[in-house]
């Protein structure tokens, strides 16, 4: 017998799994490739480049300790994916990803497992990584500008919807110097931007186009060569540059960092043509250029802003532009604040007055004050640029109509909200300087972004009252502020624009011009309706408490999990400062069943993990969980009884988050004052559950309904509740809950809760199996 030894490899056991499992996808890649299956090619494909990254990740050895462990998850969720979609044989692992022992094993176990379906994996294509999270971003570098203008230029880069014609990003801005390089020239070779908040829906658009709108600005006419006399300075549109980038955005394609892509550019030939309708024009064809244009690298990234930071280092650093969606993101988590307001310059109509051609019209907007100061830094062009205290439109050239489409952001904090308004000045400019230099404003607009019932402008179109007269009462608030700011406001006071001309400090309304904005309220602190509005301010007027507290029903889901964690905060705020009295303790219980039933509901699911973060982080109402189950108790009893309970059933199907709020508030009173009212508490758990099973003895008609919700809705109590309770009673009293229905009822609904409460943690110990 020779001598024999163990060899033990100096690689991690995980690396060693993920280089037996690339040998075996990799003979089943090639056959897919053969059998002509592109689809699923592709998909293996990039699972296979995203296991090879990771096991260098893995062999580096340079992780720290808590990113080692998300990386080993990441990957045997891969794995375990991989081989479900094969078809190959599935593999048990611990909590930690690692292969359990079969012969320790034991079958209960292995049947409780979770595996992955299909439907766990994001529909991403060929992105088929796990993510708790249904974001995705785009990351773009601007390698170079090619392009002969011999004027500075800005670029305004974002993703556009060429079916609704509308821009879904805001823009990241580039100032390109006259001599062809950035004009921050530290910025060359770190011109990158991550368009983020990008979700499920963004993925599903028909079509999605990167796009970049060229201003040039200098001069009126670039022909025009004594350059001496000519007016500089003014932003002239340029041109446009496209690409279709929906199959990068779908994940159709291979998302490689390193390829470059060359877009051409679409000069303005028509002088009355605007930037917007020129990108209605061109499609994303590469057409003949004449080599002028944008090149640039780009790739897909899964995840929101922290993780694609943690995922992909060497690309998106703190130099980083973030350029976020023109609206809420699909999830908005606990803690992201966000205090965003969009204003788009959309169309103007002004007559020539006493002028022999139409006006050159430029658009001067600031932020100002209620005594009319402006408020300086108030507005940002693009992401990525500084903010600026007066922004200039384009110029179209004579143009009686123009169509800016313009969009920017006003951005001031949040307690000035109140006392600020946007203003708007018409000048006309001249191409001579000579002239230019006697033009005064002839007209202007003025918007509020608040309105007097606290809530916020409210988004879309608004077309704002020309005000005309004197250029200095232009700039006195107390004059421009006693008119009315918007046609619709006019209207609504019964006025014609005719009778509400009449002269005021210096100033009418002008009956032949017209001015148009859009707004986009993208904030988690400011709200657009008056219902919600007060009850997240209750303390303002406590005697509409009640009031408010009933509209909140009516308050659209939207807006509801927009302000999901201010308005929970004033749910368990008034249930806190009303300890000592039950008025209010139905009114915010009903209010909580009508979260959490929004959440239960399909287009709002994804907040369920907003909702875990909340009462695991955010939530701290130490004596909630006394009056919740007092509340509940009270409705169970109700519907035992046959009376009618008309939030019941509700209540029954948001039963899981009921419970985690009463365990985690008892949890927090039980830590602050050292576990006392134990005892109480466990009886009033034990209470509650006999009025559970007191629901399911009950005999009247009223009752089947809810003892099929009561089946269905208990096991998944379980799991917190034991955490807090004793497990053994806890056993007994499920036991109870199950024996208490006649055995010829409810069969079927009873052995699929039975079912579920053998998956639970509960049923793995042998002492409450027995119980």
């Amino acid at each position: 017998k020779r001598n024999t030894e163990n060899i033990v490899p100096a690689e991690i056991p995980l690396v060693q799994e993920v280089t037996t499992t690339l040998w075996e996808w990799g003979s089943i890649w090639k056959q897919l490739y053969v059998a002509n299956k592109k689809e699923r090619f592709r998909q293996v494909q990039s699972m296979m480049y995203d296991l090879m990254e990771w096991r260098s990740q893995l062999l580096s050895g340079t992780l720290p300790k808590d990113e080692l462990k998300e990386l080993k998850q990441k990957v045997t969720s891969k794995i375990d994916y991989g081989n479900k979609i094969l078809e190959l044989d599935l593999i048990v692992r611990d909590e930690d990803g690692n292969i359990l022992d079969p012969d320790k094993t034991s079958v209960i176990i292995c049947q409780n497992w979770p595996f992955l379906s299909e439907s766990d994996q994001p529909d991403y294509g060929t992105y088929s990584r796990i993510s708790s999270s249904p974001t995705y971003s785009l990351y773009v570098f601007v390698r170079n500008f090619v392009c002969r203008i011999g004027e500075d230029a800005e670029l305004f880069m974002s993703l556009y919807d060429p079916q609704k014609h509308t821009v879904i990003s805001e823009n990241y801005l580039v100032r390109w110097g006259s001599k062809g390089f950035p004009k921050e020239i530290d910025m060359l070779n770190n011109l990158k931007v991550v368009f983020t908040d990008l979700g499920n829906k963004d993925l599903n658009r028909d079509k999605v186009y990167l796009i970049c709108q060229i201003v040039r600005v200098g001069r009126m006419d670039l022909k025009d060569s004594n350059t001496k006399k000519c007016t500089q300075g003014l932003r002239r549109p340029f041109g446009v540059a496209v690409m279709d980038i929906t199959d990068t955005i779908k994940g159709k394609v291979e998302s490689d960092e390193e390829k470059q892509h060359f877009i051409p550019f679409h000069p303005v030939v028509a002088e009355n043509d605007s930037l917007h309708s020129l990108l209605g024009k061109v499609t994303a064809s590469k057409g003949d250029s004449g080599g002028q244009g944008l090149w640039v690298t780009m790739k897909m990234l899964v995840g929101d802003m922290s993780q694609i930071r943690k995922d992909y280092p060497h690309l998106v650093d703190r130099t980083t532009v973030v350029a976020r969606k023109l609206g809420f993101p699909e999830i908005i988590m606990p803690g992201d604040i966000r205090n965003d307001i969009y204003v788009t310059l959309t169309t103007g109509d002004f007559d020539k007055y006493n002028k022999t051609t139409q006006r050159n019209v430029e658009v001067i907007m600031c932020v100002c004050d209620e005594e009319g100061k402006v408020i300086p830094n108030a507005i940002c062009l693009g992401a990525g640029d500084k903010p600026v205290s007066e922004y200039r439109s384009v110029l179209y050239y004579q143009v009686k109509q123009p169509r800016w489409m313009e969009t920017l952001k006003v951005a001031v904090p949040i307690e000035d909200m109140q006392r600020i308004h946007l203003r708007f000045m018409f000048r006309h400019r001249s191409s001579q300087e000579s002239k230019d230099k006697g033009e005064k404003n002839f007209a202007m607009a003025y918007v509020k972004l608040m309105k007097e019932d606290g809530t916020t402008l409210q988004d879309g179109s608004h077309e704002l009252v020309v005000l005309k007269g004197d250029s200095k009462k232009m700039e006195d608030a107390s004059a421009y502020l006693t008119l009315p700011s918007s046609r619709q406001h006019v209207e609504n006071k019964g006025l014609t624009l005719s009778r509400s001309a009449s002269s005021v400090g210096g100033l009418s309304v002008s009956t032949r011009d017209a001015f148009s904005i859009s707004t986009l309220v993208c904030s988690t602190k400011l709200t657009q309706n008056v219902g919600l509005l007060g009850l997240l301010k209750w303390r303002m007027k406590p005697e509409l408490l009640q009031e408010n507290l009933e509209k909140l029903k009516i308050v659209d889901g939207e807006e509801v999990v927009k302000f999901l964690q201010d308005t929970l905060d004033a749910l368990f705020n008034i249930m806190m400062e009303h300890s000592h009295s039950d008025e209010y303790d139905i009114l915010v219980f009903d209010a909580l069943i009508y979260i959490i039933g929004l959440i239960a509901d399909r287009k709002f699911q994804h907040f369920n993990t907003v909702l875990e973060a909340y009462i695991q982080q955010h939530f701290s109402a130490t004596l909630a969980y006394k009056k919740l189950m007092t509340v509940l108790k009270t409705y169970l009893d109700t519907s035992s009884r046959g009376e009618q309970c008309e939030p019941i059933l509700r209540t029954l199907k948001a039963l899981e988050y009921v419970f985690k709020f009463i365990v985690r508030s008892r949890t927090l009173f039980s830590q602050l004052y050292e576990g006392k009212e134990q005892t109480e508490f466990e009886e009033s758990m034990r209470r509650l559950f006999e009025s559970i099973n007191n629901l399911m003895k009950s005999q009247y008609k009223t009752t089947i309904l809810l003892q099929v919700a009561a089946l269905k809705y208990i096991p998944s109590v379980l799991q917190d509740v034991e955490t807090v309770f004793d497990a053994k009673l806890l056993s007994q009293l499920l036991y109870e809950f199950y024996t208490c229905i006649p055995p010829v009822k409810l069969q079927k609904q009873k052995v699929q809760s039975m079912n579920e409460i053998v998956r639970s943690n509960l049923f793995k110990k042998q002492e409450r199996r027995l119980s």
